[in-house]
């Protein structure tokens, strides 16, 4: 399967189930890969777009407000599903924030959807 990858893109979002949480934006790094046919691709109209795969994930993450990583991811994977029709979706999700309060090197979820 070909992919079109983004890695460690920060996001500032309002998140988390604490009232500590939920009074300030703490930043997300998102990381995925969308599966597609890359034989079919001729011209950026035929291809996956990160650019605009990059957009839509800041506007869509920017503008929520979930208690749960799990919630927000599931509705990034719907989001990437129906805009940009990708044949597969592996989605992780890093709250550098938390990570670093347990002394950790990650805290997150991964998804993965298959489409085909």
């Amino acid at each position: 399967m070909d992919t079109v990858c983004i890695e460690d893109l920060r996001v500032d979002a309002t998140i988390g189930a604490y009232a500590w949480e939920r009074e300030l934006r703490q930043p997300l790094l998102i990381s995925l890969h969308l599966g597609y046919d890359n034989r079919s691709v001729a011209t950026l109209a035929t291809t996956i777009d990160y650019a605009s795969v990059a957009q839509a994930l800041r506007e869509h993450v920017g503008g929520r407000t979930d208690e749960l990583l799990e919630t927000l991811a599931e509705s990034c994977c719907t989001l990437l599903a129906e805009r940009f029709h990708p044949s597969s979706i592996e989605l992780r999700i890093d709250k550098p924030l938390a990570a670093a309060a347990l002394g950790c090197a990650r805290v997150g979820v991964r998804l993965h959807r298959d489409y085909a």
